[in-house]
Order: C-alpha cells, then structure tokens, then sequence
C-alpha cells in the first residue's frame, strides 16, 4: 500500500511559502543589522593597548578588524576573540598598502613599537609605521570617509622644560638622538593627520597617550612597570637608571581606553593628552614595587640613558572639558591587578630575558 503524505499537498505548499517568506524577511533583517552595525579597523590590535581597545569596541556593538604584524603584538591578547561572529583578524604590515572590503566607520591607529627596547632595535621599522603606515591608513580613511582617530604620545614632548605638559607645548625634542626615531615619527603622524584634516576634509582625532599599565603588558620590554615587576617576582634586584628623582604618571588601562573612546566620538580635532596626572618619582615607585609584592630587594643605580624624560605629567584640563573625562583607577587598585596578572604568568614566560626576535624584520 502507498504511504499517506504526512501533509495535505495544499498545506506542504503553504508550509514551503512560508519558510521561504520567513528566510527571506531573516536574511532581510540581518543585512539591516549588519548595515547598522558600525565597522571599526584596529591596528596594532595584537598589542596591549590594541587588545583593550578591541575588547571595549567588540563590548560596545562594533564589528571589530584587527590588524597586526605581530613585530611586537602577540596573539595570545587577542585569541579570546577569535570564536566571535564580529571580530576578524588581517596579519598585515601596514606599512604595505592597506584594503579592506566593505564599509568602514573608524580607524584606530595604534601599530608601531612603544618601548624604548623596541624602538631602538627596529629604528627604521618604527619610523616607517608612523609615517608610511599613517599615510596608508589616512588615505584609506579617505577613501571609505572613515574617522580616524592616531594614538600619538607624550614623547612628543620629549625631555619637557614645561611642567605639566600642556596640548599647546611645543616640545623639547632631540631629533637626531637615540629615542629621536620614536618621537618623531609620532610628531609626523601628527602632521600629515592635521594636513589630511585640513587639506583633504578628513574626520581626525589625535590622542596624545601619556604612560599606561595594565594586563597584557610585556615583560622585559624596557618600561619601568614590567621590569619592576619582573625584577621583584623573580627575586632580583630593582634597576633605576639615573637618580631616581625622574618623574612618571601612570594611567591605568581602562582609564585610557574610556578617554581615547569618548576622544574618538567627539567633535575635536585637535590633540588632546590623556593620563593620569598623579606624579610620582621612580625612587619612590620603586619602593611602592617592593611593598606591593611583598619582598626585600635593594634597588640599586645606573646611568640614565640618553634624552630619557626627566618629568612627565599630564595637564588634563582638555580632556576634563571637551570630553568628561578624568582618570579613575587610583595607582595603588591598577597596580594589584597588574601584579596580579604577571603573578599569573608561567614560570617560562618569567624568566625569558628576551620577549622578541627582531631578526627578520632589519633590513
């Protein structure tokens, strides 16, 4: 005998209507979504500040592209996001043309060595992503009429003879002196951003980043948190270059990343300083060090290097109008939870005195 059909004919025609009514009305509604969702490109994201960011705009709604070299970033910051339907991940140097498919809302630039180490190993490499790779991102910006906002830095203040530092110092800066490849990159980056802005129309925002700490920093990569830290957790003595009178103010992670968002989604053009303008002097940090992790180490003296800052402290009255925005996390709260995470890290990871080859990227 032949099988009764499990649905009238007539009501298998209706039913077939309708999924196909329904897919049609889902995948309707999904390119409406994916329409209204705003796309950010994030360079440097492998990199500590990077990696937050990453995190904070994935957290907001965003379709986030992240772009790395990983010369200096490392996977391992952003691995949690790879499962994620709105995080992609391009391995490019940007310093090479850079395309990206589709629309495209903002662009962080945040690629380009940080540390002194680095960038006194790979001169010309920090050079070219601050003035190559800006110019990339600046005509991609261009191109997709995306806002664009640089992560520039307090060195462009270079060894100050103005206390705090004002967005309107100009700077005291040794163009030709060993940080001088840091430094001026970043002044350049600011330059071709405002010609960009000015001559070609151009949305731009320009963050000058003053010293941040948090998770996801990398030991041994010549500032001071990590080599403090490192040095106490494996039991070493604590290294000062120079007298120890120098000053730093120290801005925790989630504390910059709200400034440079609310930066980012402002009407101003212009640069303004983001940090914590609570100062302290390294000889005291030091011994801040040493109470926080709870061990006995000396801290012993050497030359300070050549053109390093003697004074850094952020006037973050721009950053208080404009934006609403002051630091938040007190030092000693962002230090226990940095502490925290090196604590965290293998006993491999601890004792590795060099974190990167640069070998084949010097040409």
């Amino acid at each position: 005998m032949p099988k009764k059909p499990l649905l009238p004919a007539s009501n298998l025609k209706r039913m077939i209507g309708f999924v196909r009514e329904f897919s049609s009305n889902q995948l309707h509604l999904l390119l409406n979504n994916m329409q209204k969702m705003k796309r950010i490109l994030i360079t440097g994201a492998a990199g500590f500040l990077g990696s937050h960011l990453c995190d904070r705009f994935i957290n907001e709604g965003y379709h986030v592209i992240g772009m790395d070299n990983l010369i200096t970033g490392d996977l391992k910051n952003i691995e949690h996001l790879f499962k994620l339907e709105h995080f992609e991940f391009y391995h490019h140097d940007i310093t090479k043309f850079v395309h990206i498919p589709g629309k495209l809302d903002y662009i962080l630039h945040f690629a380009s060595p940080a540390s002194p180490i680095d960038y006194l190993k790979i001169p010309i490499q920090t050079l070219k992503v601050g003035s190559l790779g800006t110019h990339n991102l600046l005509g991609l910006a261009r191109v997709k009429k995306a806002r664009i906002l640089i992560a520039s830095t307090s060195e462009v203040y270079g060894d100050p003879l103005v206390h705090p530092q004002t967005e309107e110092y100009y700077g005291n800066v040794n163009t030709i002196g060993p940080r001088g490849v840091y430094d001026e990159a970043k002044r350049f980056q600011e330059s071709i951003t405002m010609a960009y802005h000015t001559f070609h129309g151009v949305e731009t925002r320009i963050v000058r980043i003053f010293n941040t700490y948090g998770p996801r920093m990398r030991l041994n990569d010549g500032r001071v948190i990590p080599a403090f830290i490192g040095q106490a957790i494996r039991g070493e003595d604590l290294t000062i270059f120079g007298d120890g009178m120098q000053t730093r103010s120290f801005c925790y992670v989630d504390d910059q990343v709200e400034g440079i968002f609310r930066l980012l989604h402002s009407d101003y053009v212009y640069p303004v300083n983001i940090g914590n303008p609570d100062e302290i002097t390294i000889k005291d940090f030091a011994e801040e060090i040493i109470k926080l992790t709870g061990t006995s180490q000396k801290v012993v003296y050497h030359p300070l290097p050549i053109n390093d800052p003697l004074q850094r402290q952020p006037d973050t009255t721009k950053a208080k109008e404009l934006l609403g925005w002051e630091a938040k996390v007190n030092r000693a709260e962002g230090m226990k939870i940095t502490y925290d995470y090196f604590k965290s890290l293998s006993k491999e990871e601890l004792s590795k005195e060099e974190h990167k080859d640069f070998s084949k990227y010097i040409f």
